[in-house]
């Protein structure tokens, strides 16, 4: 045989409304099969597509082309098995008939899904869409939107950033507050980005909580209280800010000030949260008997960067009319912005020789046990 003609019911409208199984091979079939569902179901479009095929059929066999249809039914459950029992009952159709190539007889963008299944097993030559006249996109609109519902990327992109706003919005207009709804809703976006954002962070930090938890890693303890230190570290900025941005004056002078605070006020509480983070990767390194050198450095690390960004900050606020103070002039500023450079070059030198100390003991003593070994 020549060409197979390729018609496709893929939710099996065939057995659940005219109690006809596929495959349905041959002109006289397919047309039996065609009355029976168009008498059940007259708005049914496979009626439409096992009619475009026959037509297809009754072209070519007019041309002199060895030609067979064949009608593959699926199953209701659209999808992983509706699509097995199409892929079957082709493999059985291919058995029974050396065809070199197929035509895909569709009713819309549902059938056509299929199209890399039918393409694994035989060549297509061409893609006939049959679709009736008055609603020539319904059924690719309707299955463009189902598939939009049915598809956890595109649900959860669009569908969750408007379900949170209305929500949102009916709880301040329930409690009689629609300003609020604004901010709310503000906020809800903006976190639900950030979380899209640094999705795959949040994954895999979570899944090494996890395994800490349930291991009993002391990364556990110092990661919540890294955490902890963070959250109120962060709250306190902000409530410092906000004072300093309701008082008189502070909007004249920009937002420098209100960036200036906030770091001043926060940088030894992050940089707290980050060494206790780190010391719970030390320690557990140290009781699993593994490296601890890769963790040293970057514990001195930020122990130096809160250094420079205290003194830049104490600096600032120094020269700043707004938030300075009577205690802190600008020499003294200076004074403290010179020293914490000092200090943090020394401390991360100090980081580097301890940790390049610590690696050099430790590849000793794996060349040391190497040669008792042996």
């Amino acid at each position: 045989m020549q060409t197979l003609i390729l018609c496709i019911d893929r939710d099996n409208d065939l057995g659940e409304k005219a109690d006809i199984r596929g495959p349905l091979i041959g002109r006289e079939a397919n047309i039996e099969a065609a009355v029976k569902l168009g008498t059940a179901d007259p708005e049914d479009s496979d009626t439409n597509t096992i009619f475009g095929g026959i037509r297809v059929l009754d072209d070519m066999l007019a041309k002199g082309i060895d030609a067979e249809i064949v009608t593959l039914a699926g199953d209701r459950n659209i999808g992983i098995i509706s699509d097995q029992k199409i892929a079957n009952q082709l493999d059985l159709i291919l058995k029974k008939f050396n065809a070199e190539s197929a035509i895909f007889i569709s009713d819309g963008a549902e059938d056509e899904t299929l199209l890399p299944i039918v393409q694994s097993r035989i060549k297509i030559d061409s893609v006939r869409r049959i679709v009736v006249m008055q609603s020539a996109n319904l059924e690719s609109t309707y299955y463009i939107i189902k598939h939009a519902f049915n598809d956890p990327k595109i649900s959860q992109t669009f569908f969750v950033p408007l379900g949170l706003a209305s929500l949102i919005y009916a709880f301040f207009l329930m409690i009689d507050y629609p300003q609020g709804a604004v901010i709310g809703i503000l906020a809800a976006i903006g976190l639900y980005m950030l979380y899209r954002g640094f999705g795959d962070s949040i994954s895999i930090l979570w899944g090494h909580m996890n395994d800490s938890f349930y291991s009993g890693r002391m990364t556990f303890v110092t990661y919540a209280i890294a955490g902890v230190i963070f959250a109120l570290a962060t709250i306190v900025g902000l409530v410092n800010v906000w004072n300093l941005y309701t008082s008189e004056g502070v909007w004249y002078y920009g937002i420098v000030p209100l960036v200036t605070v906030f770091i001043n006020s926060t940088v030894w509480f992050y940089t707290g949260s980050i060494l206790f983070a780190d010391l719970g990767k030390i320690i557990d390194c140290k009781k699993s008997g593994r490296s601890v050198f890769r963790y040293i450095i970057p514990a001195f690390f930020a122990i130096s960067m809160g250094l420079l960004f205290w003194g830049a900050s104490t600096y600032l606020m120094s020269i700043n009319p707004v938030i300075g103070s009577e205690s802190l002039d600008s020499q003294a500023g200076v004074q403290y912005f010179v020293y914490s450079i000092v200090a943090a070059i020394i401390i991360a030198l100090l980081g580097i020789k301890i940790s390049t100390n610590i690696k050099m003991e430790e590849k000793k003593g794996l060349v040391g046990s190497a040669d008792a070994d042996t």
